[in-house]
């Protein structure tokens, strides 16, 4: 059976429904599932838990869907550089889960490696630690996180075989292999889909028993986050 689907919406198709828990992988604007989060804009499913580093920005990313309010929750390490996430937040209007970015990081590796939670001193002392189990050990105290275990898992690479094993591009593998690792079943977004053998076994990031389904999500257009420019020098 081919893993290969022709868009974005075949690929999700059965996969979504109201109220579940997705794992999406992405850093600011840098390896973000840009064609599987359009096709759930336009799915209209709705009551969405997030588990990502960051919601995107206005109108960019995981953004898009928080202007269509189909977010209930965040999971999140950063919530800056996006205006609605803060008024909606602000308002009572979307429940936030702040969570340091290395825990975040650990609690999809580890819910995708079967581990239910583990202890970290992240957090101790702060309101992170609040209503959350702690223990001593060595004298030092931890906290207990739980790992995440997400209904879906979305994700964009840069180069895949037919048969799912994927190659993320530079700091593009960010959160995406923890959060692919984390979802139940994983739909990933890739620029080039090469024959099977074409990459070479020790380039291989995410093997493809992780990946479901896999989609060609090329053309894209890079986009930047904070453009920096200075004044031409004149003789």
């Amino acid at each position: 059976m081919t893993k290969i689907y022709p868009n974005a919406a075949a690929a999700l198709e059965g996969l979504l429904f109201d109220g579940m828990t997705i794992s999406a992988g992405g850093f600011g604007l840098c390896g973000v599932p840009e064609r599987l989060i359009d096709a759930i804009v336009a799915s209209g499913v709705g009551g969405l838990t997030v588990a990502s580093n960051n919601a995107g920005i206005d109108g960019e990313g995981l953004g898009k869907l928080l202007r269509t309010r189909q977010i209930r929750k965040m999971i999140s390490s950063y919530v800056g550089e996006n205006k609605e996430f803060e008024r909606q937040y602000l308002a009572g209007e979307l429940e936030v889960e702040f969570c340091p970015q290395g825990t975040l990081a650990e609690r999809m590796r580890a819910g995708g490696a079967g581990i239910p939670g583990f202890y970290t001193k992240t957090g101790v002392g702060t309101l992170v630690a609040e209503g959350k189990e702690s223990k001593e050990f060595d004298g030092e105290t931890y906290v207990l996180e739980r790992g995440i275990r997400s209904d879906l898992a979305i994700i964009k690479g840069w180069k895949a075989d037919e048969s799912g094993n994927l190659v993320f591009r530079k700091t593009a593998r960010n959160f995406n292999h923890p959060a692919a690792t984390s979802g139940k079943v994983c739909v990933a977004e890739v620029e080039e889909i090469v024959p099977v053998g074409s990459i070479d076994p020790d380039h291989i990031h995410l093997p493809s028993i992780y990946v479901k389904r896999l989609v060609l999500g090329a053309p894209y257009d890079k986009k930047i986050e904070f453009r920096t420019t200075r004044a031409r020098e004149t003789a």
